[in-house]
């Protein structure tokens, strides 16, 4: 790690958002501003290749904040607190490696890992779209089907380091031909990741129609009259506001903020909280569900907010 000088710029964090198509590392300056971003290739199906990237990367942007003692890391799934390894990726090339202490290695400084949903609720509950909530339950509905929980400005994580991963529960409520679901990654069938992914979008359209689209390519099909399109976006938010009231029903946080290519669909945030209204065990709904403030670049600020402000000499 390079010396901080007196003369040095101003003390920053360093973030890493791995991804399974790309790696995203920023720097965060004390007062959560992202003060230099880059972006590389990930390098999929190579462990030994991603360190390496991440290494370069790191390098980089070291440039922009030399005083910076740790690097935070958010990846897919967590750290097992049972072996400190890798486990629950959807990037199965990093499942069942030590991806913290080899990044140690490497970096030659200390890294703190969190999973990448986590990064963004983190990210969007301090000074984003929840800012300012006691509890902030951030989803990500793209690739995957992520969650994570922050609680008074502070990420749940649990003693099995799984909080918040509500995808891979089962679909809740489920419908005569959404029974028993698709076959789930991780070994299980019908999990709300099956549904509610934009692959599980775009399989789902599949089965119906026959036609090949993924899920952007369908939401704008419905706004050109494509009624198929129209009716796996309506079966969509079906099964998303199922899953959220799940959730609601078990933490009844004040926000939810949506992450992931999906939750760029301004129609979610019409539609939803309708279905979501039909499944509370409530008689109203009073959580809120937003778009995220900091959009692409909240899992990389919220994995820099792995290390607080004082880590970095910023009080």
């Amino acid at each position: 790690m390079e010396q901080c000088h007196r003369n040095a710029p101003a003390p920053g964090r360093i973030g890493i958002d791995l991804g399974g198509t790309k790696i995203e590392g920023a720097v965060l300056t004390a007062h959560g501003a992202l003060r230099h971003r880059r972006r590389v290739a990930t390098p999929r199906h190579d462990y030994d290749a991603t360190l390496a990237a991440i290494a370069e990367l790191v390098t980089t942007l070291s440039q922009h904040a030399p005083c910076a003692a740790g690097v935070g890391v958010g990846t897919p799934g967590a750290i097992s607190p049972f072996d400190g390894r890798l486990r629950n990726a959807n990037s199965i090339w990093l499942n069942g490696r030590t991806l913290a202490s080899d990044l140690a290695a490497r970096l030659h400084r200390p890294v703190r890992i969190a999973n990448d949903a986590d990064c963004f609720a983190l990210s969007e509950a301090t000074g984003g779209a929840g800012a300012g909530a006691v509890s902030v339950f951030g989803v990500i509905i793209g690739t995957g089907t992520g969650g994570g929980i922050v609680v008074h400005g502070r990420l749940l994580q649990g003693p099995n380091a799984i909080a918040g991963e509500w995808g891979h529960n089962p679909l809740p409520w489920p419908q005569p031909h959404e029974w028993p679901g698709p076959h789930c990654y991780c070994g299980k069938r019908g999990c709300i990741e099956t549904f509610c992914s934009g692959p599980a979008l775009s399989a789902t359209f599949a089965r119906a129609t026959g036609r090949q689209l993924d899920a952007a390519a369908i939401a704008a099909a419905a706004t050109t009259g494509d009624g198929e399109a129209e009716a796996a976006l309506v079966g969509y938010e079906q099964c998303l506001g199922r899953a959220l009231a799940a959730v609601i029903n078990l933490l009844d946080p004040e926000v939810i903020v949506l992450g992931g290519g999906l939750s760029k669909l301004s129609r979610l945030y019409d539609n939803l909280p309708a279905v979501i209204e039909r499944y509370v065990f409530s008689d109203g709904l009073a959580t809120r569900i937003i778009p995220p403030h900091f959009g692409d670049s909240s899992g990389v600020r919220g994995a820099a907010m792995l290390w607080p402000a004082a880590a970095d000499g910023a009080g």
